[in-house]
């Protein structure tokens, strides 16, 4: 088998969250684990990385095998900068009120200032939105997730959608690290509506050119909007940050927590060379009501690393931890793209069947709920990326899409 990746984590970055308390300790080597098959990584000089976020410029191999890992995720890309500060007038990014910091960020990987925008709440819950300078001819990117308290932050999009189609901006791109209502996409039952494609359609409506969204609860929600829409993936993030962890490759398993998270698993598996897959089977009597029946693969003295889209009650996940405990897996990880976090998922993962849990900052994590196991990623370089990909149509010489992992 193939070795993993092993990165040294280093030094910090400009932009971090505000608690030290978001890191765990570091994994210490297991003695009897010969080097030979511990995790690995062939570097071209070391690298240096806090939480997705790094400050050198290195393209990784994965287990040998000639799978880079893009260098706009371990360094703001330089020649980015350069070509956006020539042409930075046409280019603005503003922000809503879910999620400022990241969107702080996704600007100064790109070396720009977020736009002046003024945004409040008139008594009644109204909410007001006034672009402070001109966007006439620009290519704007508004970047919000539409995380809890979803129906606000969905509804100040549109508005600045709106907004912005009102001041006669060129192009409009959604940024949305998060999509709320992903998970309402099909009819499970008689009478339901699929509330994804109604979001998309008001998003639609409001005067979008175009989505860019990060980790979609299924891929079927590309198809809802009639506008383009990029989908990246918070993977390489976090397989970047798992390349600093000494593990066994020969004592690793990938899980998936259901059945129908199958296929990020073993895409996630493969990237971690081709480790071996284990599915929990669920039975799910209502919505946020999870039930563990059955384990198919063999988890027995291994480290498993279960993969998710989002962690909302940890309820699904908590169950396939306590599982995986009781068929003899030693530590367990759980990686996720979005922390939804609803009471009481803190109380399930701080309860210690987790090793580690690691998650992204799609979705701003709230001071009171961390907890010493938790680590956030930053993907604003990702994001940061994309959003000049889309801007200069991947000109300039710039490798192409497939290397974000854009579908």
């Amino acid at each position: 088998m193939s070795t993993l990746l092993h990165s040294h984590s280093a030094s910090s970055s400009a932009f971090t969250l505000p608690s030290p308390r978001r890191r765990s300790a570091p994994i210490n080597p297991l003695p009897r684990f010969s080097h030979q098959n511990a995790v690995r990584c062939k570097l071209i000089e070391p690298l240096k990385f806090d939480n997705g976020r790094a400050t050198n410029q290195t393209e990784m191999l994965i287990g040998g095998s000639g799978t880079a890992i893009p260098s706009f995720l371990v360094a703001p890309n330089t020649r980015v900068q350069d070509l956006v500060n020539k042409n930075d007038t046409r280019l603005r990014i503003f922000s809503g009120t879910a999620n400022p910091a990241l969107a702080q960020e996704i600007a100064c990987y790109l070396g720009l200032q977020l736009g002046k925008i003024k945004i409040k709440r008139f008594a009644d819950g109204e909410i007001y939105v006034q672009l402070q300078e001109s966007v006439r001819g620009c290519d704007v990117f508004l970047v919000q997730p539409t995380c809890p308290p979803a129906n606000e932050n969905l509804m100040e999009l549109l508005i600045m959608i709106d907004a912005c189609r009102r001041a006669s901006a060129k192009n409009i791109t959604a940024v949305i690290p998060y999509f709320g209502y992903a998970r309402a996409d099909r009819k499970t039952q008689g009478r339901e509506s699929i509330a994804a494609k109604l979001v998309a359609n008001l998003i639609t409506e409001a005067g979008a050119n175009r989505v860019l969204a990060c980790d979609l609860h299924s891929g079927q929600a590309m198809g809802y909007f009639d506008i383009p829409v990029d989908h990246v993936y918070g993977q390489p993030v976090i397989l970047d940050y798992l390349a600093s962890k000494t593990i066994c490759s020969d004592d690793l398993v990938v899980v998936s927590p259901d059945v129908g998270g199958v296929a990020r698993a073993r895409a996630f598996a493969k990237k971690l060379s081709d480790a071996p897959l284990a599915i929990v089977d669920k039975r799910r009597h209502g919505h946020n009501v999870a039930e563990v029946m059955n384990l198919i693969g063999d988890v027995k003295g291994k480290v498993a690393v279960m993969v998710d889209d989002m962690i909302d009650t940890a309820g699904t996940i908590a169950k396939g931890a306590a599982l995986l405990h009781q068929e003899g897996a030693r530590e367990v990880y759980a990686c996720s793209t979005h922390a939804v976090f609803s009471p009481p998922a803190i109380e399930r993962l701080s309860s210690g069947l987790f090793q580690e849990v690691i998650i992204t900052n799609t979705i701003p994590v709230a001071e009171q709920n961390y907890f010493p196991q938790l680590t956030v990623l930053s993907v604003a370089n990702l994001l940061g990326e994309t959003v000049w990909r889309v801007h200069d149509d991947c000109s300039g010489g710039i490798e192409p899409y497939s290397s974000l992992g854009i579908d």
